[in-house]
């Protein structure tokens, strides 16, 4: 876990998320890389680049916030970014090689009854970069103990588990395995190869309609300081993500969740 990017907007969230990110960076001995991303514009029948002073300002609101921050030596870029969010999002994490992204869950929404606003939501469902979901207020404390749920433990993507890998290395967390059998199950879902042995603890097999009710009806047994899931096209979230924006009613979390891109 080398390199950490964190997408900046403009909650009223944002010291906390970013203190976190820090706190979580230099525990790994990371860099951070804290980025705001607008599109081009111009503005029509002027010479001024309407662009240019979104970016000073932008850069100026970054520079505020680090400045407000318990830096703790972490190594951190500030950047602001043109361009569309997902595209740009990527583009830029394949320049830094970027490990991990951490997502507030309302980077701009000021609506308390939503727990993933549309900016969170779209970077989680389409961006192809793991991704760490940090609750609001949240402060930075090592997992001891995660609960990793799918419906399926095939495998075929490289290095698909690797940060959940690293982060219970580093942690020495414990990683409680819940597979959840749905009408979409298909034989061969719940054999477990060695690349997923050689991380987890224990391994509950359970019967839900959605992987998401499965976690819903564990959780509290295992009592997780982190939630693992895997952001594939039938996966944890695939019904409530057909929007962006998911409202607290259908989900929330209290806990980090760490979301793995598609395993297949």
């Amino acid at each position: 876990m080398k390199n950490i990017l964190v997408p900046v907007g403009t909650s009223k969230n944002v010291l906390s998320h970013l203190q976190y990110a820090v706190d979580f960076a230099q525990n790994f001995g990371a860099k951070l890389f804290i980025v705001q991303i607008y599109n081009v514009y111009t503005k029509a029948g002027t010479m001024i680049k309407v662009d240019d002073i979104i970016e000073k300002e932008s850069l100026a609101y970054l520079n505020d916030l680090v400045s407000k921050l318990n830096t703790k030596n972490v190594d951190i870029t500030v950047k602001v970014l043109k361009g569309k969010l997902i595209d740009t999002l990527e583009l830029a994490s394949k320049a830094a090689n970027i490990d991990l992204i951490l997502v507030e869950p309302r980077t701009n929404s000021v609506n308390e009854e939503v727990f993933l606003g549309k900016t969170s939501g779209k970077i989680i469902k389409q961006t192809q970069i793991p991704t760490l979901i940090v609750p609001e207020g949240y402060k930075f404390k090592p997992a001891s103990n995660i609960l990793f749920a799918v419906k399926s433990a095939i495998i075929k993507k490289e290095n698909a588990l690797k940060p959940l890998a690293f982060i219970k290395k580093h942690f020495k967390a414990g990683v409680h395995l819940l597979l959840v059998k749905t009408p979409y199950y298909n034989d061969g879902d719940f054999e477990i190869k060695k690349n997923l042995k050689a991380i987890v603890d224990s391994i509950t097999e359970t019967e839900n309609a959605t992987t998401f009710q499965g976690v819903l009806q564990h959780l509290h047994s295992f009592n997780p300081d982190m939630l693992c899931v895997v952001r594939r096209k039938r996966g944890f979230f695939a019904k409530k993500w057909e929007k962006n924006e998911i409202m607290k009613k259908d989900f929330s979390s209290n806990i980090p969740v760490l979301v793995l891109r598609g395993m297949k």
